[in-house]
């Protein structure tokens, strides 16, 4: 609006200028009527432009006027509008904080990202992990080769709206106060986590608690121990074996918890060929160890029979070397029985 007011001055000037200068052009005889004359236009132009200006500003003024009602007007729907996203917020506060473990939107997200992420056949939902001992059941179970990985959600929105409440308020004691109530919610539900669902080796040896936003990811995974300093991440592992996970590296975490694994299970198959190949390579080492003995014992009977037969060939000597009972003039009867004997067994063998 001012560089308009600021155009419409510019303007008159420059016109007041020509007419100045097509009156100092005209030669008039007298000067004193050139004088006159040059003032009544000047004020004639100051006439018209107090009542150019008088009239824009006028017209300015009811311009503003609208506007600016028209934006009081946006302003309180605006207003309006917040109050009612307000009410809705605090009416789906007050459904959320009355919700039970089964059936809770957390569960209804984590459901809907194990939908995305897996097949169906890869996880079971309200699964029993120690069914010996009680009826509980983990929200859902993921498949890891012969062993299930539990994961549950959790979201205790009260606890974390008391944190936003003493932030918005600026209330340091208030923090901390809520950061710790929301800290030992996590504590006691992976304390329960760990003695319901956790029972190797049905079970992997620890367990996922779900958290349902990235804003209460961020703050659990923020917070120390005001005495230990220690990270409650880290609490919860080495105390619980229980990890905690947000939607946005729940994702990777089960991907490296599949790879890893099914790295295990080609070791463990890598590891069982080694073991097979070491008890086949035994067993060719004792196989050539029998056929060295049988080849031993195959030479020493070998030797054994040329023995045998150069003795029955002595003995053939020896029986040759007796004279036929025909041709002697003494024979010997009884020994005729046994020479015809040693010779048959010589002629067997």
């Amino acid at each position: 609006m001012d560089s308009i007011v600021n155009t419409l001055i510019i303007f008159l000037l420059f016109a007041n200028f020509i007419v100045v200068f097509i009156l100092l052009k005209r030669k008039q005889p007298e000067q004193n009527n050139t004088e006159q004359i040059l003032k009544d236009q000047v004020n004639s132009l100051r006439n018209s432009f107090s009542e150019s200006f008088g009239s824009m500003s006028k017209e300015i003024a009811k311009d503003m006027t609208g506007a600016l009602t028209k934006v009081d007007e946006k302003v309180g729907v605006f207003n309006q509008q917040v109050n009612e996203l307000n009410k809705s917020q605090d009416n789906f506060s007050k459904i959320l904080s009355g919700v039970k473990t089964f059936g809770t939107l957390g569960e209804m997200g984590l459901g809907s990202l194990l939908g995305d992420l897996l097949p169906s056949s890869q996880y079971i939902a309200n699964a029993k992990m120690k069914p010996d001992e009680t009826s509980e059941t983990v929200e859902f179970a993921i498949k890891l080769q012969d062993v299930l990985l539990p994961i549950d959600s959790h979201w205790p929105i009260e606890k974390y709206k008391a944190i936003e409440e003493a932030y918005r308020s600026n209330d340091k004691e208030a923090q901390a106060e809520a950061r710790k109530e929301l800290a030992s919610a996590f504590k006691l539900k992976a304390k329960a986590v760990n003695s319901k669902y956790i029972s190797p080796p049905i079970s992997t040896d620890f367990a996922i608690i779900y958290v349902p936003t990235e804003s209460l990811f961020s703050e659990l995974s923020s917070y120390r121990d005001p005495k230990t300093k220690e990270l409650l991440l880290h609490e919860l592992i080495v105390k619980y074996k229980v990890t905690l996970a947000g939607p946005n590296n729940l994702s990777a975490l089960l991907q490296s918890y599949l790879l890893g694994f099914q790295t295990l299970k080609v070791q463990k198959h890598a590891t069982q060929i080694y073991t097979d190949l070491k008890i086949i390579t035994t067993r060719f080492e004792k196989h050539f160890s029998n056929i060295v003995e049988l080849r031993k014992k195959l030479e020493q009977a070998i030797t054994n029979v040329d023995n045998f037969g150069r003795d029955a060939r002595s003995i053939m000597n020896s029986l040759g070397s007796i004279k036929d009972p025909h041709d002697d003039d003494d024979p010997d009867p009884p020994s005729a029985p046994m020479a015809a004997a040693l010779s048959k067994r010589a002629t067997n063998n």
